[in-house]
């Protein structure tokens, strides 16, 4: 089956990988053009396999329809694609274009799928293969697999260590599906159907006054981007490793300075925020912070 390969960053280099470990024919690799001092995984594989790489500004341009169908491909693997690509080319192959979205559709469809998961204090997530349209992670799904969501999980610990290699795998499951013909088409059910937008900073901001654990939530749903903001007096800065502790106080009081960070009291319970970062400056430890920022026992977070 021949194969064109969409996609970009690690997810993308792994998803090549599998698949010409298991002798698929992958006839070329679309992939985000360079940016500058920085290296594109995928790119860098593909071409020490020897497999065309094309990289446009827009794949909806007419020039790349008619470099794609020279390929003359099969089916249109996309593993991790931030752009609709137009129907011309998700419609062309023999059988079809499948795709990998972080989580269970038909729920939190949209670019921030495991910011949102981990925000809204969710326990369960997992991985989707669907069949994409014209729409936003609206297409028909092909398979399906779940993990659990731990309570310290954070994106990136969620990503990394689960659904990027469970997003791998089943892309190798659902090519093998439709090579033996099982590849199933299930529609997405509407009526469960969510949608957020890409979670920015104004969506990560901390506010004090809400309970600890919808907190805790949040910078874990932000962690590492976009981070979640809080300030002190006019310094911004942004909470990455952070705890769930017992505390009480006035929300955004400062209860405790230790070496592993300072404890800030929510509406009920409080955090331990351990990790920092100002703008322009790299992450620090929350002690560093402290010392540096002058903060004492009593000071408040937050506007």
């Amino acid at each position: 089956m021949r194969i064109v390969l969409i996609g970009q960053a690690a997810f993308g280099e792994k998803v090549l990988e599998a698949l010409t470990k298991r002798g698929e024919e992958v006839v070329g690799v679309y992939t985000p053009p360079d940016v500058p001092g920085k290296i594109n995984p995928l790119k860098t594989l593909a071409l020490k396999l020897g497999i065309p790489v094309f990289q446009p500004e827009r794949m909806r341009a007419p020039k790349v329809y008619d470099e794609y169908v020279e390929l003359e491909p099969e089916l249109n693997v996309m593993a991790f694609v931030t752009e609709i690509l137009p129907e011309s080319i998700l419609n062309y192959p023999r059988f079809g274009t499948i795709m990998y979205h972080p989580s269970l559709l038909p729920k939190h469809r949209g670019g921030s799928a495991i910011n949102w998961t981990i925000i809204n204090g969710e326990t369960k997530t997992g991985v989707t293969i669907i069949w994409p349209d014209k729409g936003i992670d609206t297409g028909p799904i092909l398979l399906q697999k779940e993990v659990e969501i731990s309570p310290d999980d954070t994106v990136g610990s969620l990503y990394f260590n689960k659904l990027f290699p469970l997003g791998v795998e089943a892309i190798v499951e659902s090519i093998e599906l439709i090579k033996q013909g099982r590849a199933p088409r299930i529609p997405q059910d509407e009526a469960q159907a969510t949608y957020e937008g890409l979670c920015t900073e104004k969506d990560a901001l901390i506010s004090w006054h809400r309970p600890a654990g919808q907190i805790y939530n949040l910078i874990r749903g932000t962690n590492p981007q976009p981070g979640a903001t809080t300030s002190f007096g006019s310094q911004r800065f942004k909470v990455f490793d952070s705890a769930q502790v017992a505390g009480h106080g006035f929300p955004g009081e400062i209860l405790d300075i230790t070496k592993e960070g300072f404890i800030v009291a929510a509406q009920d319970g409080a955090i331990l925020i351990k990790r920092v970062q100002v703008p322009g400056a790299p992450k620090i430890s929350a002690a560093e912070f402290a010392q540096q920022a002058g903060l004492k026992v009593g000071d408040k977070l937050g506007d």
